[in-house]
């Protein structure tokens, strides 16, 4: 799990044919009010991406872009470490005709090519994959996460993503309902008096007898949904520009302190790092969120880094704690 297990370089390549639709079976090109002319489409770089058509066959090699062709009625033809994906996405399924591409890390572009796509759909920070792939085949790139900005910058991933195969509508109505679902959320927060109460999130993982703690500041994705419900991140300290964390310890968390505070972490691997990994650790043991049972492992499968689906659930799970 690259981005549970350090800053990773995400990949994604769209390919999808549109009778294999994940949420209709209706092809793009004949539902009402669908794009079927030439496209044109500004990616992340600043770069004017041009198809003949809306791309119809997109191979994914990174799950959040992965999962928002799902949310738009476009099922990949291929996807980077399938079995990934539907360990820890679970907002959107895959059908069992995607293909495996390899390894988000290290996609096989052998494979990508295989399939055909008409396009690839990727994040920017492998450029030399990029200037690859472009030679054989259209790229979009997707910026992924950018934590000045980060619902923002999402919503243009994916209304980038819906332009470039012909679901313009689809989008604007999915994110139409997302953001109605924000607004309703900071209402249940602020009604039952929760509004300005601190959270963190996190994950982990174990390297031999070593503990390793990411935390998701201000700009992180996930956190972004909870600040904009009202609430606060407890997580001041520093994290990266593009993604919105911070590695610290155990005795790091020490800072947290506050009564009120609740803490959201994942282990869709089955990996838990702070219910069974710190047990017995005196800081952790010690602190107010493990005294007063105010850890909150979320269900398996909710995607930190993905689309609004993945938010959505996200949104979901804050609102059990915070709105009632």
């Amino acid at each position: 799990m690259k981005r549970l297990l350090g800053f990773a370089m995400p990949i994604f390549v769209a390919a999808t044919f549109a009778a294999a639709c994940g949420t209709s079976e209706t092809p793009a090109d004949s539902q009402p009010g669908a794009s079927t002319g030439p496209v044109s489409v500004t990616d992340g770089r600043g770069k004017e991406i041009k198809l003949n058509s809306p791309a119809k066959k997109v191979v994914g090699l990174e799950w959040g872009e992965v999962e928002m062709l799902i949310s738009l009625g476009v099922m990949p033809v291929g996807v980077a470490d399938v079995k990934g994906y539907s360990t820890w996405v679970t907002a959107e399924k895959l059908d069992a005709s995607v293909k495996d591409v390899g390894t988000r890390n290290e996609p096989s572009v052998d494979s990508v090519v295989a399939l055909q796509p008409d396009l690839v759909v990727m994040e920017g920070d492998n450029p030399a994959l990029v200037e690859q792939l472009e030679k054989i085949v259209p790229v979009l790139v997707a910026k992924g996460s950018d934590a000045s900005r980060n619902l923002d910058r999402m919503r243009e991933d994916f209304k980038m993503i819906a332009t470039a195969v012909g679901k313009t509508s689809e989008a604007t109505k999915i994110l139409g309902e997302f953001d109605a679902a924000l607004a309703a959320g900071k209402q249940k927060v602020a009604a039952a008096g929760k509004a300005s109460k601190p959270f963190a999130i996190a994950d982990g993982w174990k390297d031999g007898s070593k503990i390793s703690i990411r935390m998701f500041g201000q700009g992180a994705l996930v956190s972004q949904l909870g600040i904009q419900l009202g609430l606060k991140n407890a997580w001041t300290a520093e994290t990266d520009k593009a993604w919105g964390l911070g590695a610290t310890d155990v005795e790091g968390l020490a800072v947290l302190k506050d009564t009120d505070l609740h803490w959201f972490y994942n282990a869709s691997d089955g990996l838990d790092v702070f219910a069974d990994g710190l047990a017995g650790n005196a800081i952790w043991d010690s602190m107010t969120v493990v005294k007063n049972k105010q850890l909150h492992k979320m269900p398996n499968g909710i995607w930190t880094f993905g689309g609004p689906a993945s938010c959505t659930q996200y949104l979901d799970e804050l609102l059990k704690v915070y709105g009632s």
